[in-house]
């Protein structure tokens, strides 16, 4: 069996643990029945994962397949990466959504993918990043109850991702003690409204009214300035077209809508301003988590 696991850009500004989406830019693993455990990893941060005592991806599957099937079954996992750690594209939900999906699949039992991502909420307490990564496309999440409620909506092709991600990784953890812990009223009004307006373009599809009503008063200004370049690439990629520019999740990576058009000029702009850093134009994905036997 291969499974397939895209990328997540979370948050989108204002939407703070709420809005997400799937990008294409996916984890491949390969899982086979075998006489003993083996692991193979290959890709991005291939090194640094084989330097742990633990895999987060088989301690997930071999837990969750005994729990389906009673049994301790020894397999061989062969992981191509090619979501980076700890820059804001989802890399531990793509893990962790993954693994469950991996081990319904070897254990033969029926599933749906709501199943996936309320269990996944086990390991990863946020639906904006596991939802997405599930169903792919862009989603709207709202945790209450341990459940997820959700809705999804397809991305055109008109669009496209242009993403940047610097040399520097930035933990959750770090990021998320940035945050204040009293906001204003006003502040508040301003994230919900601009959640609220974000949701209805993408649902509408009126993609040009992004760049006026992106606006988030929570959490992206105190997150950027631990990388104080991230100011400068936002500025960059509005001015050459971007109708939106976002940190991803908790960062480093930003995230820039676009259409198809105008990518490349962003592209372009932040490649000659930020040579060490990484920048990819990307397809949206609109399939999530998905499965080869």
């Amino acid at each position: 069996m291969v499974i397939t696991v895209p990328a997540t850009s979370a948050n989108l500004g204002p939407g703070f643990d709420t809005l997400g989406l799937a990008l294409n830019l996916r984890n491949e693993i390969e899982v086979k029945k075998a006489e003993y455990t083996t692991i193979e990893i290959y890709g991005e941060n291939a090194e640094y994962l084989k330097t742990l005592k633990r895999n987060y991806f088989v301690d997930i599957f071999n837990d969750i397949y005994k729990n389906l099937t009673g049994k301790t079954d020894n397999f061989s996992f062969k992981f191509n990466n090619k979501i980076p750690l700890s820059r804001g594209l989802g890399s531990s939900s793509a893990v962790i959504v993954a693994a469950i999906t991996a081990a319904y699949e070897m254990a033969q039992i029926p599933y749906k993918k709501d199943k996936i991502i309320n269990m996944a909420l086990n390991y990863e307490p946020h639906p904006d990043n596991i939802t997405p990564a599930t169903l792919g496309g862009f989603c709207v999440s709202k945790l209450r109850k341990n459940k997820v409620y959700f809705l999804k909506k397809f991305i055109p092709t008109s669009l496209r991702a242009v993403i940047i991600i610097p040399n520097k990784p930035v933990s959750t953890a770090r990021s998320r003690n940035t945050l204040k812990t009293h906001y204003a009223l006003k502040d508040v009004v301003t994230n919900i409204s601009s959640t609220a307006m974000i949701t209805a373009a993408f649902f509408s599809e009126k993609f040009d009214i992004l760049k006026y009503i992106v606006e988030d008063k929570i959490h992206q200004e105190n997150r950027m300035k631990i990388l104080p370049e991230l100011f400068k690439i936002r500025e960059i990629a509005l001015r050459e077209g971007a109708l939106m520019s976002t940190l991803s999740g908790s960062g480093s990576t930003f995230f820039n809508l676009a259409y198809k058009d105008d990518a490349y000029n962003i592209y372009s702009a932040l490649k000659d301003n930020f040579k060490d850093f990484n920048v990819k134009i990307l397809y949206f994905d609109n399939i999530g988590v998905k499965v080869y036997n």
